[in-house]
């Protein structure tokens, strides 16, 4: 691993090159990824790529890393209301209505990086995975506070909806990707709803 920034001048060069290593995977895949691009884009020299990186796998993992950060920080607001149905509603909706704006493309940024990279660095595939889990928990626990609040039955078994959920929507971002169809996310996103709506308490319907 490469060095990391002990000064403000040291992490914004880190953080720059990281911002280009993220613009020329988006563009070229991780894999036809150069060194000698993100350095230009960045712009930064060798010595301070290989100061602060060890080598292409280790800005890699930091591209890894970024994508998670980015990918769950984009829905933070919306995690915070998942502690309600219309919550829970309004997150699926957001996630189709980007999709539409994409046009169904791209999928999931996480995932396109597991895909490439999963198989060949198993460091880099615990860093995608760290990010799913933590997708998976924003998940959860808003179930959880559905639970507590009585919202949902106290049979509830939140660690299954969780992953159900999850799953659905990356099985949903999938489809939507290969057939350029957000419908797909769609009608995803509803099934994994109407699992979640199975558990709701009487009094909440």
């Amino acid at each position: 691993m490469g060095a990391l920034p002990t000064t403000e001048r040291g992490r914004l060069t880190r953080q720059r090159i990281v911002a280009a290593a993220l613009e020329v995977v988006a563009e070229n895949g991780a894999l036809g990824a150069s060194l000698d691009e993100v350095g230009a884009r960045a712009p930064a020299s060798r010595s301070q790529l290989y100061h602060y990186f060890e080598d292409k796998n280790d800005l890699l993992r930091a591209v890894a890393e970024a994508t998670s950060d980015a990918v769950l920080d984009a829905q933070q607001d919306l995690f915070t209301g998942l502690d309600t149905w219309a919550g829970f509603v309004r997150w699926t909706d957001a996630l189709v209505a980007l999709q539409h704006e994409r046009e169904g493309k791209g999928g999931c940024p996480i995932a396109n990086l597991l895909g490439q990279l999963g198989e060949r660095d198993n460091d880099i595939r615990t860093v995608l995975a760290s990010g799913f889990d933590r997708w998976e928990s924003s998940i959860r626990a808003g179930l959880e506070a559905m639970t507590a609040s009585g919202e949902l039955r106290p049979d509830t078994d939140t660690d299954w909806l969780a992953t159900s959920t999850l799953a659905s929507l990356q099985g949903g971002l999938v489809l939507s990707q290969a057939r350029r169809d957000p419908r797909a996310l769609r009608r995803a996103l509803d099934g994994a709803l109407t699992l979640i709506e199975n558990y709701r308490a009487p009094a909440s319907r």
